[in-house]
């Protein structure tokens, strides 16, 4: 048995354990081009991320002309998901540190789990491309409870927590979705603020903030 506080970890991708703001970045700009629209720079982008792609996308086409009739954006909608999952991990990788993080939860006998708002498909094709998906226990994505169950609802953490055996778990992520989803399920959450954080870090409402991998494990001790 381990000494670990916590035999489940559980992260949020994009912004969490992934940078994937370069290849979100493109396929945004895939669909404002589709529509006639002017492009966004991958910084301003960065500030769009947060909630699943739907959101990213009504956001960006909020800031490059307003929004569009709700078939237009089905159609602008599946035309980034096509050029996503076609060019997923080009710019896409660990944050510093996140590999060696890994290494220790696992030497510690710390059970894996990715939980994001990413259709599921989308983000085990993306760990594929990586060769991380052996490295979790489980991945949830946005659609894997069926509609209407991402976060900030508490479902999908909770799901990871029962397929860990209910046992002990805490999360990471980067936004107020994260914070909330992990508040509802009854989880400690630490939030890092090189993510996609839709608020200042420190108002995310998490139990803790780091600035960088080599520090979640000494936080995650002291939870």
């Amino acid at each position: 048995m381990t000494s670990f506080p916590f035999e489940i970890v559980g992260f949020d991708l994009d912004g969490t354990l992934l940078d994937t703001h370069g290849d979100l970045s493109a396929a945004v700009n895939h669909a404002l081009v589709a529509e006639g629209r002017e492009t966004i720079a991958p910084a301003q982008v960065r500030d769009l991320i947060g909630g699943g792609a739907k959101k990213m996308l009504a956001r960006a086409l909020d800031v490059t002309g307003g929004a569009v009739g709700p078939e237009r954006f089905d159609a602008l909608h599946g035309e980034l998901l096509r050029y996503y999952e076609a060019n997923i991990a080009v710019h896409s990788g660990l944050f510093p540190g996140g590999e060696t993080m890994l290494d220790a939860l696992h030497a510690r006998g710390v059970r894996i789990a990715v939980v994001t708002n990413k259709l599921e498909r989308l983000a085990r094709r993306l760990f594929g491309e990586l060769g991380l998906t052996e490295r979790f226990f489980t991945i949830i994505g946005g659609d894997t409870l069926g509609p209407g169950r991402a976060k900030p609802r508490p479902d999908l953490l909770l799901e990871m927590v029962e397929r860990g055996g209910s046992a002990r778990a805490a999360y990471v992520g980067d936004t107020t979705y994260d914070t909330g989803a992990a508040a509802a399920a009854g989880l400690p959450c630490v939030a890092v603020s090189f993510g996609f954080c839709d608020l200042p870090p420190a108002e995310l409402g998490a139990a803790a903030v780091i600035d960088h991998f080599d520090d979640l494990i000494p936080t995650l001790e002291r939870l």
